[in-house]
């Protein structure tokens, strides 16, 4: 484990994003770290393009040297972000600096070996070095490969109760598999960083899940490992055809291409509502039995609702998600925003480039933000941080006074 930390003492809260595109990484990482040009930073979050193979090692180190934040973390992904633009195609490098007096920040890199023991909670704090009462939130990016995501996750959870958690899973050039994230000069192709948030910021998140609720909420009465046999004491599959039938004629073909379910996360609340269930993919049928095997291991006494995931759902929601964090601002500004898409969504969803930057800075107004296509999203769900795919999460640093 290595471990930086920093009290910041700097005056005045501030922050600025840039972006460059560019085949030649020092074309792109020299035209956004240009306009950082005598700002006195107290973190930068950089993000690459996965494109440039072999020189991540080469590109943070530059970054880190040219910025000069005591604290600099990031990842590589197959795509970027900042401000309202998302740059697919082309690589390129993002850059998000921040000026952020009274914060306590604290940087952790985190190995495999580290990750895969479990423990309670006061076990990862020692395991971190992070006192509880020092974080408002976690900022965490991890490699896909030979790295328990889940079980960083979980022991953040377990560690820090109630603390946002928001983040993403590097993600690879698919021609050399090839993934990084990033401490201050260094590039790891294996483990996670994480940074905890204190002081006078929170770290507000939203997750947007991408999909629609269509027909009724049920309970499941019935489960074999990630297979629902019965709901509501009848086959999963009769439950799932009579909730199809509910679906106009004409969307029924666009429904039962994009199904999936979503589990409540929380079964003490009196009313569910979007984004209170954790959305999961439905993954086999067995008509001989009626059972529905889905992406996840389902509980009896669960309540289920049926989901469409597709490009018109995935809109609708992330509107309504960003209405929902927007009044939980209730006239906060937010700093800055670190947004966390999936590989998934962009242009290969939508259709067109730019979606979700662009819809976050019309919901929330203009903001510097960054971010990275992910092969995994990061965010909490009913309180709870989890693993997600096809998600939107987003990070806001906001004042807290």
């Amino acid at each position: 484990m290595s471990r930086t930390d920093l009290t910041a003492t700097t005056p005045r809260a501030a922050a600025h994003a840039a972006m460059a595109a560019d085949p030649d990484w020092r074309v792109a990482a020299g035209r956004a770290l240009a306009t950082f040009t005598g700002r006195q930073l107290d973190l930068a979050i950089v993000f690459a393009s996965s494109q440039y193979r072999g020189e991540h090692g080469a590109i943070i180190d530059y970054a880190w040297r040219a910025l000069g934040a005591p604290l600099t973390i990031g990842a590589t992904g197959a795509g970027i972000v900042a401000m309202d633009a998302e740059v697919e195609r082309t690589p390129g490098v993002a850059v998000l600096g921040l000026t952020l007096p009274g914060a306590t920040l604290s940087a952790v890199r985190v190995t495999a070996a580290m990750a895969g023991v479990g423990g309670d909670g006061e076990a990862w704090r020692r395991r971190l070095g992070v006192l509880g009462d020092e974080v408002r939130g976690w900022l965490t990016f991890a490699n896909p490969f030979r790295f328990d995501a889940s079980g960083l996750i979980d022991g953040l959870a377990e560690a820090y109760p109630a603390t946002p958690v928001v983040g993403g899973i590097a993600s690879p050039d698919p021609a050399g598999r090839e993934s990084a994230v990033f401490l201050n000069g260094d590039a790891f192709a294996d483990g996670a960083v994480a940074l905890a948030i204190g002081g006078p910021y929170d770290l507000v998140p939203m997750v947007s899940q991408g999909c629609d609720p269509i027909g009724e909420t049920w309970t499941i009465t019935g489960v074999q490992d990630n297979w629902i046999e019965t709901i509501s004491n009848r086959p999963a599959v009769s439950v799932l055809v009579e909730t199809l039938d509910t679906v106009p004629e004409e969307l029924r073909i666009r429904v039962q291409r994009n199904l999936a379910v979503g589990l409540a996360a929380n079964e003490y609340r009196h009313e569910s509502h979007r984004g209170d269930c954790i959305i999961r993919g439905l993954v086999g049928i067995d008509q001989a039995s009626g059972a529905i095997a889905i992406g996840a291991m389902p509980r009896v006494g669960q309540t289920i609702q049926f989901q469409v995931r597709d490009a018109a759902a995935a809109d609708i929601d992330l509107d309504s998600m960003l209405g929902h964090v927007h009044t939980r601002l209730d006239g906060r500004v937010p700093l800055a925003g670190i947004l966390c898409t999936c590989n998934g969504r962009g242009v290969d969803l939508f259709g067109t480039p730019h979606h979700d930057a662009r819809a976050i800075q019309r919901k929330l107004g203009e903001m510097p933000m960054t971010g990275l296509f992910c092969a995994g999203e990061i965010g909490p769900i009913g309180g709870q941080p989890l693993l997600h795919g096809f998600t939107a999460s987003l990070g806001l640093i906001v004042p807290r006074d």
